[in-house]
């Protein structure tokens, strides 16, 4: 395939619930097309798209493929996306890389909440929508009651401009409103017939009609002002119109058919071509310097990366959008964020996991390009490492989940293949706690983790383990108390003698103190920083369960030496003897870690949530309205409380609530909670641990 223009090219991310059938229209217009010679399927595990083995296993798509289509003059791209809300992000780069978002809807659900999400997001990066109504056949099936639903939720900006002939069983092809033809397609040969409309169907045609040059007449004022006196508007200018508005994202088209019988699809493809936006069209990108970008094949060569992934013969795999210029094999591009240049050794395009060589690709396509191992998502890359794209929208992973190889002779085996994942998935992040002595990953859910387990067994043959989260909580004092630690050991030549008062006071919020109050001569000067040591390790380790100790001002203020047997390590002893005996008398008490939740819901789940927040000891600090027109709740809770919140919230809400946290001080943990981890402390202790 020839590189095309940006004319001719159309970035189409097929978007929205699972199971919907993004992944069977992308097979079928395949098919339809003749890029394919039998239709893909999923149930079967025979797609062209959804090829590897854990959506195979799992039977939905969990990362983007694509689907280049060579149709006439033109080439589709058709970016097949993740509908399952821990794979959002992969979709999301994905529409950040296309001009339009086809959504695909089943005809008996009616848009779901994966929907009105992605929705939501195609709004914040202005890009034009389209809506296919799909499984039209299926037991149920309602085209009206599917076009009211998506009005009520989305607006009358949407209009239907293909209409189903029959319905569930009786459903037979498609009624084509812009071209006002009736047409069937074929499978036995496989063609497509067009017919002229009679009747009753002629007249459902027509009102659509109408409604359709209602809906699309704003986008040109002279046409408008042609409609509003009640002049013909013709077929030019409707087509015209229909271009212009969904360009200008005040129309959205719906179509509707079957991609199990294929009804409806080159009806789609055709307007697909027709009327949807090409990379021109594309909305300005936004530069990091705040500047502005247009698709432009004129000017250097550049692209953004906007998802990776590995290959286990090819390696890494950098899905790009040409910007501007023409990409070409041999070229030098540098990377804006490592200002590191890589050599193009090939430019692929690829349909699904089949690769082809091109040898070049125009501003606006869609390539791959192999082997750029130090370059990420997100990262643009241009002939001299000036041009640099603002970040992509990418949600925030707040599942946590902490992780050990079974066997630990392969911590480094798992610790490699973490840092890979988290390379080319910006929606997973590693990070090791070197306080809880744990390995955390932040994911957007439990199949996100679940598949980084599989592939993990699967590449490097290492077992991994999921275990919980430790919390960092904290211990305290709450009075001032004094204590002497007075550490002496004679072991026949010279012994080990250290002598110190102290006294612990409560420093709340100042963090830790240490005061020398020795007078006299006492203790040496020399060995009083031993003294400051032997607390700082005593307050590490924790005097209650084992949780580091802080905000505790230390005062030295009396104790004796031996002139032989005093030195520093006999000085640190007697200071953790010192330290846990004042202690023990300055009510220590422990410190969970709170949160600060900003949790965004629609009103009907606004009440469930606020009445949750209770259960887990939180408590409401106020509620304001976003920007959508849902409720958004502040809410302050124990992080231990809401540690696991991805979870439950989308369980609460049926997916449709979001949330931030952010980790915010400590409070005083009730009586209940203190005594369950001293015990589970002491019991670790007993047990060796």
């Amino acid at each position: 395939m020839a590189a095309p223009t940006p004319e001719h090219v159309r970035n189409i991310a097929l978007v929205g619930q699972d199971g919907a059938g993004k992944t069977s229209l992308a097979e079928a217009m395949l098919f339809v097309s003749g890029k394919t010679p039998r239709m893909g399927t999923t149930h079967d595990g025979k797609s062209y798209l959804d090829y590897d083995s854990e959506e195979i296993r799992r039977k939905f798509t969990i990362s983007t493929s694509i689907a280049p289509i060579p149709y006439g003059d033109y080439k589709i791209n058709l970016l097949d996306t993740s509908g399952h809300p821990d794979f959002i992000g992969d979709t999301i780069a994905t529409m950040f890389a296309a001009e339009m978002a086809m959504f695909v809807v089943d005809a008996v659900d009616g848009p779901q909440v994966m929907t009105t999400r992605l929705w939501k997001e195609a709004e914040k990066m202005n890009i034009s929508r389209s809506v296919f109504i799909n499984h039209i056949d299926r037991e149920s099936a309602d085209f009206n009651t599917a076009v009211a639903l998506l009005q009520a939720r989305f607006g009358k900006r949407l209009a239907p401009v293909t209409l189903p002939i029959g319905m569930a069983e009786d459903f037979k092809g498609v009624i084509d409103v812009v071209r006002m033809k009736a047409r069937y397609f074929q499978s036995d040969p496989d063609v497509e017939v067009v017919e002229d409309m009679t009747g009753e169907m002629l007249e459902v045609a027509q009102g659509a009609r109408e409604r359709l040059i209602d809906a699309v007449a704003e986008a040109n004022d002279e046409i408008m002002e042609k409609y509003l006196e009640g002049e013909e508007i013709s077929q030019d200018e409707l087509e015209k119109c229909i271009h212009d508005a969904i360009n200008q994202r005040i129309f959205v088209p719906i179509y509707v058919g079957s991609t199990i019988i294929k009804q409806g699809i080159k009806t789609l493809m055709d307007d697909i071509v027709t009327f949807f936006p090409h990379p021109r069209e594309h909305a300005a990108y936004v530069l990091t310097n705040g500047e502005k970008l247009k698709i432009d094949e004129n000017g250097e060569p550049s692209c953004f990366v906007f998802k990776s992934s590995s290959d286990a013969f090819v390696g890494r795999l950098s899905y790009v959008k040409v910007l501007t210029g023409v990409i070409e094999p041999g070229m030098d591009l540098t990377d804006a964020r490592t200002g590191k240049k890589d050599r193009i050794g090939k430019v692929l395009v690829m349909m699904g996991k089949e690769s082809t060589e091109v040898k070049s690709a125009k501003a606006g396509d869609i390539v791959v390009i192999p082997k750029l191992d130090e370059v990420r998502p997100g990262d643009t890359l241009s002939a001299k490492g000036d041009i640099e794209l603002a970040p992509m929208p990418l949600p925030v992973p707040l599942y946590p989940v902490a992780i050990e190889a079974a066997n630990k002779k392969e911590e480094d085996k798992l610790g490699t293949f973490l840092s890979k994942s988290a390379e080319t998935d910006p929606t997973i992040t590693i990070r090791r706690d070197d306080e809880t002595r744990q390995t955390v990953i932040n994911a957007m859910g439990d199949e996100q983790v679940n598949t980084l387990l599989q592939r993990l067994k699967e590449s490097t043959g290492v077992e991994a383990v999921l275990v919980p989260v430790r919390i960092p909580y904290r211990e305290t004092i709450r009075k001032k108390a004094e204590a002497q630690g007075r550490h002496k050991k004679q072991t026949g030549g010279s012994g080990q003698f250290g002598d110190c008062w102290l006294r612990l006071e409560p420093n709340p919020g100042a963090g830790y103190e240490f005061v020398d109050e020795i007078k006299g001569g006492a203790i040496p000067g020399g060995l009083v920083p031993a003294v400051d040591k032997g607390v700082q390790e005593t307050m590490a380790e924790g005097y209650l369960a084992g949780y580091p100790v802080v905000d505790v001002k230390c005062t030295v203020y009396d104790g004796s030496y031996h002139p032989v047997d005093s030195n520093e390590m006999a000085f640190k002893t007697a200071a953790r003897i010192g330290f846990r005996a004042a202690a023990e008398q300055a009510d220590p008490v422990i410190l969970e870690p709170m949160a600060d939740l900003r949790v965004s819901v629609t009103d009907e789940y606004a009440g469930a949530v606020m009445g949750d927040i209770a259960t887990r000891r939180g408590r409401i600090i106020g509620s304001e309205a976003g920007d959508a027109g849902e409720t958004v709740i502040l809410m302050r809770a124990p992080y231990a409380e809401v540690v696991n919140y991805t979870r439950d919230l989308r369980s609460m809400t049926r997916g449709q609530g979001t949330y931030e946290i952010e980790m915010n001080g400590y409070e005083q943990a009730p009586g209940d909670v203190q005594k369950k981890l001293i015990d589970e402390y002491q019991a670790a202790r007993a047990a060796g641990n």
